[in-house]
């Protein structure tokens, strides 16, 4: 297992007790705030579907919170090395300059070094952590309706150029891009585990992605194919179920989604998706299972193939593939949320799956 934090309610008790023993090993991220803290912070302590805890700091920044002013959860790795304190006071200092390895050896660091003491304590390098922190203000802007200039302004870029090349990189397509209306709409929907880009038509969902995944710019190409260019930013019908859908799961209401899908895949690999939902929330299965309950089992690698191709998240869980000796296996939205998923479903197992 990637990390073995104890239980969300042991932790919200440490939360309250501000107990030092989970100090550097715990963070907790506050969905009505959007801010992180250590356990031990002194602010007002939220209530307990608010709260989502993690097990560095590089996966509450990649799940979009932002530090807690209150509680500094990234003093101790600045005061533990001069390198990390000098680079995060860069980040207040000039918060929309675009850093660049240039930059870092202009002042005087070792590339080598500083990408291995912010990894050891982050969980992510400097770079990532500066552009991390800018798009997601552009992120934000959009989202709300806000134009691309205003986005590239909130994001702190100076250069239009430079914002659209740093939206591209992530998304795959550069924000202008993208109509004002079209037979696809792309919408940002914020989750407590990293914030999720949905595309639906009017009358289906046809992907649903975590923000920064690898494949997410392959995939947004392949709709764009068969969008023929129109997608646009918005949010049809399915869009808004699946967002309300999110908010139930998250909440620890239902594991249960009807939003309907439009399934892109070889009879094969969608024969692979239904068998992945009926996958009962807390449970999981190794790809032999999969491949043996579709008639299949000298498939497990055709299987797996099936599930990695797979880009509507949680709703198909391919989360809940496991490896056959019981350990996590790849998981395109990062292995640390793969495990957050497993855990959140703890609390589904005994429920009804349509609870």
């Amino acid at each position: 297992m990637l990390f073995a934090l104890p239980d969300d309610k042991t932790l919200y008790q440490a939360l309250l007790a501000r107990d030092d023993r989970f100090e550097g090993l715990a963070y907790v991220g506050v969905k009505t705030t959007g801010i992180f803290c250590r356990l031990t912070c002194p602010a007002r302590k939220p209530k307990p579907e608010n709260c989502t805890f993690f097990a560095t700091i590089g996966e509450c920044i990649e799940a979009g919170f932002r530090a807690c002013k209150r509680c500094h959860p990234l003093a101790p790795a600045a005061k533990a090395d001069p390198t990390i304190a000098a680079l995060l006071q860069v980040l207040e200092d000039r918060p929309g300059y675009r850093w660049s390895e240039a930059d870092l050896v202009r002042m005087g660091h070792d590339l080598s070094t500083v990408r291995r003491a912010f990894k050891r304590q982050f969980g992510m390098t400097f770079l990532e952590m500066a552009r991390q922190k800018r798009l997601r203000e552009g992120f934000e802007t959009i989202s709300r309706g806000g134009s691309v200039i205003e986005a590239q302004l909130d994001a702190g870029f100076e250069s239009p150029s430079a914002f659209r090349a740093a939206f591209a990189a992530l998304l795959g397509r550069p924000p202008g891009s993208l109509r004002k209306d079209g037979l696809l709409l792309a919408d940002w929907i914020p989750t407590p585990i990293g914030d999720m880009i949905a595309l639906s038509s009017r009358t289906h969902l046809h992907l649903l992605e975590f923000v920064g995944r690898k494949a997410l710019p392959a995939e947004l190409a392949k709709l764009q194919t068969m969008a023929k260019g129109r997608i646009g930013i918005g949010q049809y019908a399915p869009t808004t179920q699946i967002r309300a859908e999110l908010g139930v799961y998250f909440s620890g209401k239902s594991a249960h989604f009807t939003t309907p899908l439009a399934l892109q895949g070889s009879e094969f690999t969608r024969g692979v998706w239904a068998a992945l939902q009926d996958i009962p929330a807390g449970e999981t299965r190794s790809y032999g299972q999969i491949a043996a309950q579709i008639g299949r089992p000298s498939a497990s690698r055709a299987v797996a193939r099936a599930n990695g191709a797979n880009q509507i998240a949680l709703v198909i869980p391919c989360h809940r593939v496991i490896g056959a000796d019981g350990s996590l296996t790849g998981y395109g939205g990062g292995l640390w949320r793969k495990q957050r998923l497993l855990e959140i479903e703890q609390q589904y197992k005994n429920q009804s799956p349509k609870a």
